[in-house]
């Protein structure tokens, strides 16, 4: 078991240039409302976007972007994450984002990411708008037609509109040994993959599109130094 060496936090605000869906519980969905909701925090009513949401994009873009493929045996999924570590190029996955055998080479994901949550200025900019569909989203209507007898059957999507921002926090987890500069790098690239792909569901038909302000983005550390003084987070630096 290595040791820990530090905590690496990235903070980057995330911008929603198109609706996003990401479903949740239908089980309060009222009369009237759309068939399919977003996801919520519970006591605010604010639409979130899980960490496990972002995390698990990271991981899949990075695995196709690496020609990374393996067969697994989970039910009716043939093709799942990716746990070779033999492949020199590609063992980047499971290292950074870890590798469950159910044996002793099991390796620990160090990459954390947080459910994102509405910035401030997005709620207060909710606050004087008063033409939303649902509270804080949008409904949008997909219609499937009878390729025979053009017959329309409507779905109503609830997102969260265009315009919307979110704050993203991943921490990284650096042990003795690891290639830190590489792991920064490809967290970074996992976070690029995304705004060229989509978040949640529809993306092929225009939803879930995000851009990153990498201008703003936050990068800092803590070290057992750090922890045993009580010291808030520090700059980060490559060494």
């Amino acid at each position: 078991m290595k040791a820990l060496k530090k905590k690496i936090l990235f903070k980057v605000p995330l911008t929603l240039t198109s609706g996003l869906h990401i479903g949740g519980s239908n089980l309060s969905m009222a009369i009237g409302g759309a068939d399919s909701v977003v996801i919520r925090d519970p006591l605010t009513q604010e639409p979130i976007i899980p960490g496990s949401s972002i995390k698990g994009k990271m991981r899949s873009l990075t695995e196709k972007l690496l020609g990374a493929f393996q067969e697994v045996n989970m039910g009716d999924v043939k093709y799942g994450p990716y746990q070779d570590t033999t492949d020199e190029v590609k063992s980047i996955i499971p290292r950074l984002y870890g590798k469950a055998s159910g044996r002793e080479d099991n390796i620990p994901s160090r990459v954390i990411v947080r459910d994102a949550n509405f910035t401030n200025a997005t709620i207060e900019a909710f606050k004087n708008v008063d033409t939303t569909d649902m509270l804080y989203s949008e409904v949008k209507t997909e219609v499937v037609i009878d390729r025979v007898t053009s017959a329309a059957m409507p779905r109503q999507i609830e997102r969260v509109p265009a315009g919307s921002k979110f704050e993203v926090n991943v921490i990284l987890n650096i042990f003795e040994g690891d290639d830190e500069q590489k792991f920064v790098d490809y967290v970074k690239v996992g976070l690029r993959l995304i705004e060229d792909d989509y978040l949640g569901g529809s993306g092929s038909r225009g939803s879930g599109e995000v851009a990153f302000d990498w201008d703003s983005l936050n990068v800092t550390q803590k070290t057992l130094a750090d922890y045993e003084a009580d010291n808030g987070w520090q700059p980060h630096q490559i060494g």
